[in-house]
């Protein structure tokens, strides 16, 4: 199937054209045509599955005709606010119509002089936009298609209250576009609660477009671990990488280590500012630093392409955290490894994790690290490793391989 096929307007199908795509995601396959006959769509769609075109064409193709602000697309983070904004416009470079952005760490007043110019669609963020609807500075009266981006993480991030403020400001009858990665309890709530008689749609792999990620563990003594990750980051392979520690203690303290290494290292997590984020993040996705060490609540705004590698500094504690880090390499067609650096005291998060991937993820022991820790996890198969004078691994990956979708699938609990 082609982008033509879809039923999108001319103005559309050569936008996409021209930004190099031919043929549509499985998700925008089966979430264009329903959208576009206005239905509410109910959609568990991971990020990299071509989600953000899934709602952004239909929504261009029903703004064709009239004026005002007319649709409202909700994100959970600055950065995946502006993405989806750039990705309206590029999309919308054949049309009339105007695209805003409002979040977090700029100025109100600049915000404001955009907004009396006039949008038809505004990309925001929760907090941000009740800032202006209290203000009386945006109208949603005449609201004609809303859509929730990454719900999943909106709840998880506390943005409840302000969703239920903003819901009631707009018209009931509107089209209503739902996208989550998972589909928890609290996510499927709130979804029964705003959408009517919606049409449910499921990101399915993408045989040509599905990355492969490569899973270890590496068991090493607690006091060793910054040693380790010194080594690990030297490696040739390791183009770019993202560091996840449990806290923002633990985030800075990393990041000093390694910037005392010789690395380029940025860091994101809660008391950064909003423009130290993006700044850091804009860094990281240039290029201009090799390392990006991150919390797992300030991770949930990145999404980078290219990434080659994902490091656990620190198991997540919970399974579903493992899942959501790992997810971050691997995209678009892409090989990613994932590594977690096990300590004794982590042992019950990794095997934790394992239950829920379904197999035991390979162990790599490296002489002097971890012998000990191996000894303790003895329960999970170990590997030994030997490497030759480049740092390449030697041997099997023994199952380690998964696509980013069927990571993503695992999420679908509950």
């Amino acid at each position: 199937m082609r982008f033509e096929e879809l039923g999108l307007a001319p103005e559309l199908v050569r936008a996409v054209a021209e930004l190099g795509y031919e043929v549509p995601t499985p998700i925008q396959q089966q979430a264009i045509p329903v959208a576009l006959v206005g239905r509410d769509i109910l959609a568990r769609a991971p990020t990299g599955t071509g989600k953000t075109a899934g709602f952004i064409l239909p929504t261009l193709q029903r703004l064709r005709d009239g004026d005002g602000l007319r649709s409202l697309v909700l994100c959970p983070t600055r950065e995946l606010a502006i993405q989806v904004a750039e990705a309206a416009r590029e999309y919308a470079r054949h049309l009339e119509l105007w695209v805003g952005v409002l979040y977090g760490g700029v100025p109100l007043e600049k915000e404001l002089r955009d907004l009396r110019a006039g949008f038809d669609i505004i990309v925001a963020t929760p907090g941000r936009l009740i800032d202006h609807l209290e203000r009386g500075n945006v109208d949603l009266s005449r609201l004609e298609v809303l859509v929730l981006d990454e719900a999943d993480r909106m709840l998880d991030m506390g943005f409840r209250p302000q969703i239920d403020q903003v819901l009631r400001r707009m018209p009931k009858q509107r089209q209503t576009l739902f996208f989550s990665a998972t589909m928890p309890n609290a996510v499927k709530s709130l979804a029964y609660e705003i959408l009517r008689e919606p049409v449910s749609v499921e990101a399915a792999p993408h045989a040509t477009d599905a990355g492969v990620l490569n899973q270890f563990v590496y068991p090493v003594e607690q006091g060793k671990k910054a040693e380790l990750l010194v080594e690990l980051l030297r490696r040739p392979e390791v183009e770019s990488a993202l560091v996840f520690t449990r806290t923002k203690f633990g985030a800075d303290r990393v990041a000093s280590h390694l910037q005392r290494a010789g690395f380029k290292v940025e860091i994101l997590h809660s008391d950064r500012n909003m423009q130290q984020r993006g700044n850091a993040l804009d860094a990281f996705r240039e290029g201009k630093v090799q390392v990006l060490v991150a919390t797992d609540v300030a991770q949930r705004g990145i999404d980078v392409a290219g990434i080659s590698h994902v490091i656990n500094y620190d198991a997540p504690k919970d399974p579903e955290g493992y899942v959501h880090r790992v997810g971050r390499t691997a995209r678009a067609g892409e090989t990613g490894e994932a590594i977690t650096l096990m300590s004794g005291g982590e042992i019950g998060d990794v095997v934790a994790a394992e239950h829920l991937l379904g197999y035991v993820i390979p162990r790599v022991i490296l002489p002097g690290y971890g012998e000990a820790v191996a000894e303790m996890g003895a329960s999970a198969p170990a590997r030994k490793a030997t490497r030759d004078t480049r740092g390449r691994r030697m041997g099997g990956r023994a199952g380690a391989d998964l696509t980013p979708e069927a990571l993503a699938a695992l999420l679908q609990l509950g």
